[in-house]
């Protein structure tokens, strides 16, 4: 057996890649008693950097056999959880359908900072899922249409032929909501802050209740 012939591309050097944190740090005295009000003032900040895609989280979900992740966009919060929006046949639709325990994480490195939630995920009103899918660019709603999210596909071209057929079907009026699509509210019942610190020494603070009508416990957590 000939040996396999090297790889032309460099690997790169993995280990050497290292970024020292300091931009700013986190105290106990700086944090608001309401997680939502705190995690509402980092988002803001995201927001105003600006960062790209500041509402972009990654959502963790298992079926109890397997995990998986992907990048989702937050489109609501408020004081009964934080809302997403997709098809009711997806992958994490399903595993939430099996699992309704999942995990947030907004990963927002240009400010060195890293919001998680854990929480409990369950589907809102279609009342509501109505009111942000009427918001929503015209392509965007047409899309929810299209594609049977996470389905196996032969080629794209599939994809474009319904896209034209969805065009054609709603050209004269309006696109109502699909029946199989709307948000999740991920209720939560713990946030963590984290704030990147030099020499590896992140401050991170954790707020966590058990009952949710009992106040918010913050514990400093080791980096």
């Amino acid at each position: 057996m000939e040996p396999p012939l090297p790889d032309p591309t460099p690997a790169p050097d993995l280990a050497g890649l290292r970024r020292e944190y300091g931009r700013l740090g986190l105290r106990r005295q700086d944090l608001d008693a309401d997680p939502v009000a705190q995690f509402r003032l980092w988002l803001g900040e995201a927001t105003a950097a600006p960062l790209p895609e500041p509402n972009a989280m990654v959502l963790a979900t298992s079926d109890g056999r397997r995990c998986s992740s992907r990048t989702v966009l937050l489109k609501a919060f408020d004081q009964r959880g934080l809302v997403f929006f997709t098809n009711h046949g997806s992958r994490k639709a399903t595993d939430i359908a099996a699992n309704a325990q999942v995990s947030l994480l907004f990963p927002w490195y240009g400010l060195e900072r890293q919001v998680g939630v854990i929480g409990s995920a369950s589907r809102i009103s279609a009342t509501e899922s109505l009111a942000y899918f009427a918001s929503r660019p015209h392509g965007s709603r047409l899309g929810a249409w299209v594609s049977q999210q996470s389905a196996v596909i032969s080629s794209r071209q599939l994809l474009e032929l319904e896209w034209e057929r969805m065009r054609r079907r709603f050209a004269d009026g309006e696109i109502p909501l699909p029946s199989f699509w709307g948000g999740y509210r991920v209720t939560p019942t713990e946030f963590e802050f984290w704030q990147g610190r030099p020499n590896r020494l992140h401050d991170r603070f954790r707020y966590s209740r058990g009952d949710p009508q009992a106040p918010w416990e913050i514990e400093r957590l080791a980096p």
